[in-house]
């Protein structure tokens, strides 16, 4: 319930994400862009505004310079036609001057005063000017700006106000809408049954183990009378006889049993082996669905029966861990869940088929530089490539039969998906899983969970057929990506098939380096690609390569 309520939170904050959508596209019409627009607007009147209060204040401030040249000018005036009075009152007192050097010099003194007057009254024009030009600067001219500039902040204010007002509306038309939504995340979270969730967790990792029985009292005062207890450990349990009480068995292993009890319950010396059981099949493994009267045997006799019969432990002979590799192939070995099983499965197969294609893109490239050999002897002896290709051949086959076991046992495990009851199946699950052991055994095949090794000679025949599903299966091969490129040293003419032609001083893109076998593996334009001798050519990778190395 929880992942349920997950995923239809998910769906309404989906639903709550166009919304929010929504606004954003609004906004970005109804206000982005008309705000845009306006603010452009109001840069060019404030710029107009800030131009004509530099114009005034550029014109106020030529009125004073005007204004203090006049100034100094009527005071240069002043004392100069001061010295010309005071010089023509001293050339009249003196006696000694003649008569027209007075005149001269009461004519200049006249001119200075005139000089003077003149001044004065451009001075005073000046100043009734500048005083008229201030005042109407500081009282008419400059403020009207400034009202001009405050009329547009106002504006630019209210459109603001308008902005917020159109945004409010955009989230109440689609209020309604998320309000909706919230309320499926509100249903969603208390959909949760934490009861039906710990149910489902039960149902899904109950681990089929069952209680023991009690313990039957032994009597040991009357030996000749002893009644052996079914529960006993020292049972033997070889009448075949149930507890008529109970109907179950009670030799079941507990999960929290530590190790060595765990082996001293097992392999007791005083307990005699089991005898063999009637079928290996996991359908025919007592107490199934479809013969609930009878009574599952025990683990502890299967365990017994691998180690003391011959036969059946000649099918574990490559099991190298003693007993400890056997508990845990035989309980945990197919513990984990069917579909948990495939996927492991799967996975090893993606890998081995990976490596498989890897020999295989070796052999071909050693298969083709056996060509080149053969048809050019000076290049090299073809002779010398057979050992590596008979490798190769050895390790494709040994991967090829691994992957065959893990198919077949891929294809055991989706057989028993569908089929397999719930219920049942987790009654029965450790001994499905004993008696799968044993026919795996007989089948020579081990556990895909195991720990332990193949025998080499007890492997079964590959099938010729298999050569064309790993085949079909890189078909359909995704372009190389370019790790570098290659100068052409020496031309190559490519005749032998998969090779390509290339000229002398021709760059081309590398999409595999060498790989020991003196090819790499070139590509001209984005079709054409091909071997080349790694001899004939310069190669540089690129710097996310491991290493850029160069071969001449």
């Amino acid at each position: 319930s929880t992942f349920c309520a997950f995923s239809a939170i998910l769906n309404e904050m989906s639903d709550y994400a166009g919304q929010r959508e929504v606004i954003a596209e609004n906004l970005t019409g109804l206000i982005i862009a008309e705000l845009s627009r306006y603010v452009q607007e109001l840069k060019q009147e404030r710029k107009s505004h800030f131009h004509e209060g530099r114009r005034e204040q550029q014109l106020i401030d030529t009125c004073w310079k005007q204004l203090d040249a006049s100034k100094r000018r009527f005071e240069r005036d002043c004392k100069e036609a001061e010295r010309a009075q005071m010089h023509f009152e001293k050339m009249d007192a003196d006696i000694n001057v003649t008569k027209a050097d007075v005149e001269k010099a009461r004519q200049q003194a006249q001119g200075r005063h005139q000089m003077a007057s003149e001044s004065k009254g451009d001075y005073a024009s000046k100043l009734q000017h500048f005083n008229k030009e201030q005042q109407e600067h500081y009282y008419t001219k400059i403020p009207a700006i400034f009202q001009k500039i405050q009329d547009m902040d106002e504006r630019r204010i209210v459109r603001i106000g308008e902005s917020m007002k159109t945004f409010s509306e955009v989230e109440r038309q689609v209020l309604p809408i998320i309000g909706k939504c919230l309320d499926g995340i509100t249903a969603a979270a208390e959909s949760i049954d934490q009861k039906q969730d710990a149910q489902s967790v039960i149902e899904t990792f109950k681990s089929g183990f069952e209680c023991p029985g009690d313990f039957d009292f032994e009597d040991f005062s009357q030996p000749m009378k002893r009644t052996v207890s079914e529960t006993s450990l020292s049972n033997s349990r070889t009448d075949g006889k149930q507890d008529a009480r109970s109907g179950k068995s009670k030799g079941k292993l507990w999960p929290f049993i530590k190790k060595n009890k765990l082996m001293s319950l097992l392999t007791s010396p005083h307990q005699p082996p089991p005898p063999p059981p009637s079928s290996s099949s996991p359908s025919a493994v007592p107490n199934g669905p479809q013969s609930p009267k009878q009574q599952k045997e025990p683990l502890s006799h299967r365990l017994n029966e691998f180690m003391t019969s011959k036969p059946k432990i000649h099918c574990f002979r490559s099991l190298k861990r003693g007993v400890s590799s056997l508990l845990h192939f035989c309980l945990f070995g197919n513990n984990l869940p069917p579909e948990q099983r495939r996927k492991k499965l799967q996975q090893k197969i993606d890998e081995m088929n990976k490596e498989i294609q890897k020999e295989s893109d070796q052999r071909d490239a050693l298969t083709k530089m056996k060509d080149v050999y053969i048809k050019n002897p000076q290049m090299g002896d073809p002779s010398s490539v057979d050992p590596r290709l008979a490798e190769i051949g050895q390790n494709i086959e040994k991967l090829r039969q691994e992957s065959q076991k893990f198919e077949a046992w891929l294809a055991e495990v989706e057989g028993r998906l569908p089929t397999r009851p719930e219920q049942p199946r987790r009654q029965s699950e450790m001994y499905e899983t004993q008696s799968t052991a044993v026919n795996n055994c007989a089948q020579d095949r081990e556990s895909p969970d195991g720990s332990y090794t193949e025998e080499q000679n007890q492997e079964p025949p590959v099938k010729v057929a298999a050569q064309n599903e790993f085949d079909d299966e890189f078909d359909d091969e995704e372009p190389l990506p370019t790790i570098g490129t290659c100068k052409a040293v020496y031309p190559f003419e490519g005749h032998n098939e998969g090779t390509i032609a290339m000229e002398e001083g021709e760059t081309l893109n590398v999409i595999e380096e060498d790989k020991g076998d003196g090819w790499t593996r070139v590509r001209r334009s984005e079709e054409e690609e091909g071997y080349v001798p790694t001899s004939y050519v310069e190669v540089y990778l690129d710097r996310n390569a491991k290493g850029a190395m160069t071969y001449i």
